[in-house]
């Protein structure tokens, strides 16, 4: 079979979906060195809704209503499958500020409630200088005013603390109290010795003015002077040659407005000044993405895993990728198998059709099948799903045509 690309059966717009997945991480944190927390509540237990305080008076201009607690349920393992040896804290992280919310039974699940507290927001929740520097979105609770658990969420993830051990970290942004309380699994990373987790060195390193720079060039690029923004990110590269963050996000400005050459230098440079950072690498990956260049694309998510393994299954996916289309069917189904066992959030449904795909070109027509099926109940709206759709009747019908009963029949 002649080499080709990947995106043979794929639309053109289940190519641009891929190429909008964000080049993040899964925002994984270093735990501490203790396995327990002072505080916390039990997994199990439940607790009951504070009532708001009507300041001594018996009336009220509307009912009083208790805020509603957000449940939220999983189930913490190590990344080799086994449930972890001892109780594992189950915290919330709001703007760098932890929360334990209760701790993991013997077996790794854990039911906590978010929210047991009616208060307005800690102050500890209101994003700080690091918060502002890495472009926090949202905000705590206005001053005197009565936050409740679904506000408190934004800006938080919920993470497992083991010591000597890196999570997952699961989004909360935008959860209620009515959605299904089932997380899924968070993976704990064990980490080796010389394993270190930074915002970046040159973030910590950049000088008052280029800081200040990179904050004017993000706060314009939220109100969407966009020009200005690149503007003040030039800027604070040309106080700070060597200030990866802002390369980066200058890089990103300039990609989405067309400076596809410009950004690629860009993220070259942040590389270039923050080699052990994998974030302009994987926007490095987008980049070779689109363009197709296979080689280049294998090189550089490999030079993504070499730095974090556990941390980005998307870097996975594109070695997988470009593996398939340079022909490597074994590298590009380890690591799409790679890819999907992180995955656990399953953002990335894309995978599974990878997978059906590399099936389809071994004849495991019914392998191919069931990936197939996966990706359409992960993705059932997506732009290729019709596509898959006729993809999964033809491998039902070959496999059924290479079952030994057809072939009995025949």
């Amino acid at each position: 079979m002649p080499p080709h690309s990947w995106t043979r059966g794929v639309s053109s717009l289940a190519v641009a979906a891929i190429l909008l997945l964000p080049a993040l991480g899964q925002n994984s944190t270093t735990t501490s060195n203790t396995g327990t927390a002072s505080s916390g509540t039990s997994g199990t237990a439940s607790a009951t809704p504070s009532t708001p305080s009507t300041n001594g008076s018996n009336t009220t201009s509307g009912p009083v209503r208790s805020p509603r607690l957000v449940r939220i349920s999983g189930r913490v393992m190590l990344e080799d499958g086994i449930p972890p040896p001892v109780p594992v804290v189950i915290e919330r992280v709001c703007n760098g500020a932890s929360h334990a919310e209760g701790y993991t039974d013997s077996r790794g699940y854990f039911s906590v409630q978010l929210g047991q507290s009616s208060e307005a927001a800690d102050a500890s929740e209101a994003p700080g200088a690091l918060g502002r520097i890495m472009g926090a979105t949202g905000s705590a609770a206005g001053a005197g005013v009565a936050a409740g658990p679904e506000d408190r969420l934004a800006n938080c993830e919920l993470r497992a603390r083991l010591g000597g051990y890196r999570s997952q970290a699961v989004s909360l942004i935008n959860r209620s109290s009515l959605d299904n309380p089932d997380v899924g699994t968070i993976l704990l990373h064990r980490m080796g010795k010389t394993e270190e987790r930074t915002v970046t060195a040159s973030t910590l390193k950049a000088s008052k003015p280029a800081r200040k720079a990179l904050q004017q060039g993000m706060d314009l690029a939220k109100k969407k002077e966009f020009e200005k923004a690149m503007d003040s990110l030039r800027k604070a590269v040309e106080l700070d040659p060597g200030f990866a963050f802002a390369w980066c996000e200058l890089g990103k400005l300039q990609l989405v407005h067309g400076l596809a050459e410009e950004a690629h230098q860009s993220f070259e440079a942040g590389a270039k000044a923050e080699p052990r950072w994998p974030d302009p690498l994987l926007e490095l990956s987008l980049l070779d993405l689109h363009a197709r260049n296979w080689k280049e694309l294998a090189d550089v998510s490999d030079r993504v895993l070499r730095l974090d393994s556990f941390d980005y299954p998307q870097a996975f996916f594109f070695n997988a990728v470009a593996n398939y289309n340079l022909r490597r069917l074994d590298a590009a189904e380890k690591g799409v198998r790679a890819a999907q066992r992180l995955d656990t959030q399953h953002q990335y449904p894309q995978i599974a059709r990878l997978l059906g795909d590399i099936f389809a070109d071994r004849h495991d027509y019914a392998a191919a099948a069931d990936e197939f099926r996966d990706y359409l109940a992960l993705a059932p709206r997506a732009a290729d799903a019709p596509a898959v759709r006729k993809q999964l009747e033809n491998m039902e019908k070959l496999a059924l045509q290479a079952s030994p009963v057809a072939r009995k029949e025949e």
